[in-house]
């Protein structure tokens, strides 16, 4: 079996087509965009009800608390507004401002706006996702 490094696991794990690109978004979120590795985590299990979910990436505040969530799907995978949809559904219990959705091709950024999130014409960085607006 082919294995991957994550470093927010700090672990080997199994390269499937998914951890492919959740791997390939961390180093996006850490080297392009600024994010600290110790304010990032992957596959963080949370409950919905009775639901259990897990969160693909957290990025946190300064503060500790969540601040984005990214959804990571295989490269096949179309970024459907079933997919937004499943993003929005972790956001209920995690209280995030930015949503971020990604097949490794595509990538889609949403930002909370009252009760609505809205798409982001541009990434920002890291510094400037914790300035409120």
């Amino acid at each position: 079996m082919e294995t991957i490094w994550d470093p927010l696991r700090r672990k080997q794990v199994a390269a499937t087509p998914e951890e492919r690109v959740r791997q390939w978004f961390i180093i996006q979120l850490r080297d392009r965009f600024g994010v600290p590795e110790h304010m990032m985590r992957s596959e963080v299990g949370f409950r919905f009800g009775a639901k259990p979910y897990r969160a693909d990436i957290l990025v946190y505040g300064r503060d500790g608390a969540p601040l984005l969530v990214a959804e990571c799907k295989r490269p096949e995978i179309a970024l459907t507004p079933a997919v937004l949809e499943q993003a929005m559904r972790y956001n209920s219990v995690l209280r995030v401002r930015f949503l971020v959705v990604t097949n490794g091709k595509m990538t889609y950024l949403y930002r909370l706006e009252g009760e609505t999130f809205v798409p982001c014409e541009r990434f920002p960085g890291y510094e400037e996702m914790l300035c409120p607006r």
